[in-house]
C-alpha cells in the first residue's frame, strides 16, 4: 500500500514538473517572438527630425525609445550573456543609444527644457546600463538641486519615477521613496473594487519604480505586497477576459516583481491566453476585440508597447520561476 502511494506521488510530481517545463517553454516562446518583432521593427523607434522641436510629440519619440531602452536593460539583467534574448537586447540597446547621439541629444534637450523631467527619466535607463554622457550629467546636476525641480507638481507615481531616475543616474534623491509611495493610489491600499484602467497602470508603474523595474523585489513594503498578492489575481483575470493585453502584461510583470514569486496556476492560465493573442509575427496588440467586439489594427503604434511589456513580463516571470525551482532543489538536498 505504501509503495502504491509512493508511486502515485512520484507520478504526480513528474506530471507537475512536465507541466511546469511546458509553461516555461511557452513563456519563452512568447517573449522570444515578441523581442524578435521589436528587433525587426526597430525603425519605429527611431528619433525623427522633430525630436528636439518644441511642438514635437514626446509620446511618439522619446517615450517609445526610453521604453525600448528600459526593456533591453531588464532583459540583459535577467538573462545570461549567451542567451539569444540577451544578445538581441544588447543589440537593441546599442541601437537606442545611437539614436540619442551617444547621449549628446540629452544635453540638447536639457538646454531646450531645463526643468523637464522626462529627459532624465529616459536617460536613467541608459545610465543604469553604464551608458553615460558626462556633459548632460554636469548640466543637469545643478537643476535637480533646485526647489523648482524638487517641488514640480506631478502625479505621485511619476514622482517615484523621478526619484528612481535620480538614483540610477547618480544624483542625490530629492525626496524619500516611502513617503512618495504612500501618496499613490496603491500606497493607500484602496478598496479592490475601485480597480480600473488608469488605476491599474498607475499601480503597475509604482511597483516598477519601487523595485527598479523588477530588480529589487524586497523593496515592496509588506502591506503592499500582501494586498497585491490577494487582489492582483482577480484583477488580472478581469483584464484577460476583456482582452486588455497591454495591462495584463503589466500586471504579470508586477506579479513577478513581488517578494513572493507568482503562483504556477496564475502563470499557466495567463500566459496561455497571451500565447493565443500573439500574432504570427510576434506582435501583441494592446487591446483585443474582447466583449466590445471591436478589432484594432496591428500597427506599430498599437502593438509596440504591449509587445515590449510582454517581453518584460516574460523575462521577469522566467527569472522568478527559476528562483523557485532553485530553492526547491536546495531544500530537497537538505538533511
Amino acid at each position: 500500500m505504501s509503495a502504491g502511494t509512493g508511486g502515485s506521488t512520484s507520478a504526480s510530481g513528474t506530471a507537475a514538473a512536465v507541466r511546469a517545463h511546458t509553461t516555461e517553454l511557452s513563456i519563452r516562446r512568447v517573449g522570444g517572438a515578441a523581442l524578435r518583432w521589436l528587433s525587426d521593427n526597430r525603425d519605429g523607434f527611431r528619433l525623427g527630425d522633430d525630436a528636439l522641436e518644441a511642438e514635437g510629440d514626446v509620446n511618439r519619440s522619446w517615450k517609445p525609445l526610453g521604453e525600448l531602452a528600459q526593456l533591453c536593460v531588464a532583459v540583459r539583467r535577467h538573462t545570461n550573456p549567451g542567451d539569444p534574448l540577451h544578445r538581441i537586447a544588447s543589440d537593441l540597446l546599442t541601437f537606442a543609444w545611437r539614436q540619442t547621439g551617444q547621449g549628446s541629444l540629452f544635453l540638447e534637450l536639457h538646454r531646450l527644457e531645463p526643468f523637464a523631467t522626462y529627459p532624465l527619466e529616459v536617460y536613467a535607463a541608459f545610465a543604469s546600463a553604464g551608458l553615460r554622457h558626462t556633459g548632460y550629467e554636469k548640466a543637469a546636476a545643478p537643476v535637480v538641486r533646485t526647489r523648482g525641480w524638487q517641488m514640480t507638481e506631478q502625479e505621485p507615481n511619476r514622482r517615484l519615477s523621478v526619484l528612481n531616475s535620480e538614483r540610477r543616474s547618480g544624483f542625490p534623491l530629492h525626496g524619500e521613496c516611502g513617503a512618495a509611495l504612500r501618496r499613490t493610489w496603491l500606497g493607500a491600499l484602496p478598496e479592490p473594487w475601485m480597480f480600473e484602467g488608469p488605476a491599474g497602470y498607475a499601480l503597475t508603474h509604482v511597483i516598477f519604480h519601487v523595485t527598479d523595474w523588477g530588480h529589487t523585489v524586497r523593496h515592496v513594503p509588506p502591506p503592499v505586497a500582501a494586498y497585491l498578492a490577494a487582489w492582483l489575481p482577480p484583477w488580472l483575470d478581469t483584464c484577460l477576459e476583456d482582452e486588455q493585453w497591454d495591462l495584463s502584461c503589466e500586471l504579470l510583470a508586477v506579479a513577478a516583481s513581488l517578494p513572493r514569486p507568482p503562483s504556477r496556476s496564475l502563470v499557466e492560465e495567463a500566459w496561455g491566453a497571451l500565447a493565443g493573442a500573439q500574432d504570427a509575427s510576434g506582435a501583441l496588440v494592446e487591446v483585443g476585440p474582447g466583449r466590445r467586439g471591436k478589432t484594432y489594427p496591428h500597427t506599430f503604434l498599437t502593438c509596440y508597447h504591449s509587445t515590449l511589456v510582454a517581453v518584460f513580463a516574460a523575462v521577469l516571470t522566467l527569472s522568478r520561476l527559476g528562483e523557485t525551482m532553485s530553492r526547491k532543489g536546495r531544500g530537497a538536498q537538505e538533511p
